[in-house]
């Protein structure tokens, strides 16, 4: 099958190649994640669940629960990219404890803001506005995650290792529609680019979305 008309299967095939050439070691240290030599096979943490990835060959398996058939990282092209990146490119730096908007990420985060607004902001306030109730069980699936006093719904929760990011809720009333706010650890502007930031957020909402029942 051709790929070359497939904008999802291209970086994803363009990434998986270079992954080949990955030092695991290095990336372990890098991000701060641990690798295993024996089984050479990285293992982290992503939305509160256990995963662990081969090396060189890039087999995702999800390690504390049975997989549904609809996990991202195993079955979503999108996902398996950002984490191709997150493995060649991230860098993990603690974070200082502050959160950050979008907005606020230096240089790139302008440049970014119109496809963040439209596939993070908008999605989901619209996906979830009038449905906080939906929102609230949702995020309470995600191992890990806290209920913060923010706004008045907001939760805490891991992205992947010592990344983490905050959803935020203003409800709605006659005079106005309901508004939402996606802030990530001040760390994320260290370890990712702006669009992966974007990604993440994409990401991190269609989890919520699928734990939704």
């Amino acid at each position: 099958m051709e790929i070359e008309n497939h904008k999802e299967e291209v970086p994803f095939e363009h990434y998986l190649e270079k992954y080949g050439s990955l030092d695991p070691e290095e990336a372990a240290q890098r991000l701060n994640i641990l690798y295993d030599a024996k089984t050479q096979k990285f293992q982290f943490r992503f939305m509160g669940h256990k995963y662990e990835v081969s090396y060189p060959a890039f087999d995702v398996q999800i390690v504390d629960m049975e997989d549904d058939g609809g996990n991202l990282l195993i079955h979503h092209l999108p996902a398996r990219t950002f984490l191709l990146r997150y493995l060649l490119e991230g860098q993990y730096i603690k974070s200082s404890g502050k959160f950050i908007t979008f907005r606020e990420v230096p240089t790139y985060g302008e440049l970014y803001i119109q496809p963040f607004t439209g596939r993070c902001l908008k999605r989901l306030t619209y996906g979830f506005g009038y449905k906080l109730k939906v929102f609230s069980e949702a995020m309470e699936r995600i191992p890990g995650v806290k209920k913060l006093s923010i706004g008045d719904v907001s939760y805490e929760f891991e992205l992947i290792n010592g990344y983490q990011m905050q959803f935020i809720f203003w409800e709605g009333d006659e005079e106005f529609p309901p508004s939402a706010q996606i802030l990530y650890s001040d760390n994320f502007q260290f370890g990712f680019h702006a669009e992966d930031m974007v990604v993440a957020g994409d990401l991190s909402i269609t989890t919520v979305k699928n734990l939704c029942v």
